[in-house]
């Protein structure tokens, strides 16, 4: 792979598994440096807003801070090492498009999963919601990263 000037050699432990299941074990590797993005930027947050009580207006907010702050490494990302494709408007598009449909299944999940496990810290109950709805992502992304020429 060209980067630059550069010449990074492509060996990475995945490109011996079949394409399907590459693809899925580098997503969920993408997702999982998401995840801790993320919560990294929540839990930041969180600190910032003087940690507000769980559900309240402030604790959304600060969610929703992480995910923003996690989508522009979570789409270079999965263009470069998941899919093997660059940066285009149609994936740009289908990124976008996944998102939408991501943010609001993790906004309600979010309430839930509060109300579910009340005694759960705050880490745990942010990588279930993010790692469901990064299945969600995942299919809807399948639709739109598609590479011609395939690493092999």
């Amino acid at each position: 792979m060209q980067i630059g000037k550069y010449n990074i050699p492509f060996k990475l432990p995945t490109r011996y598994l079949p394409r399907v299941a590459r693809t899925a074990v580098r997503f969920f590797i993408v997702g999982t440096t998401g995840m801790l993005v993320q919560t990294g930027f929540f839990k930041a947050a969180l600190m910032s807003f003087s940690h507000p009580a769980k559900g309240a207006v402030l604790y959304y907010v600060a969610f929703t801070i992480g995910y923003i702050c996690e989508m522009i490494p979570n789409y270079i990302l999965s263009n470069w090492y998941t899919f093997g494709t660059r940066p285009k408007w149609k994936n740009a598009g289908g990124f976008v498009l996944a998102r939408i449909i991501n943010f609001p299944l993790q906004m309600g999940l979010l309430p839930l999963f509060l109300s579910l496990m009340p005694s759960w810290h705050d880490d745990y109950i942010s990588f279930l919601v993010i790692f469901i709805a990064g299945v969600v992502n995942y299919l809807i992304c399948l639709l739109f990263f598609r590479n011609k020429n395939p690493k092999k």
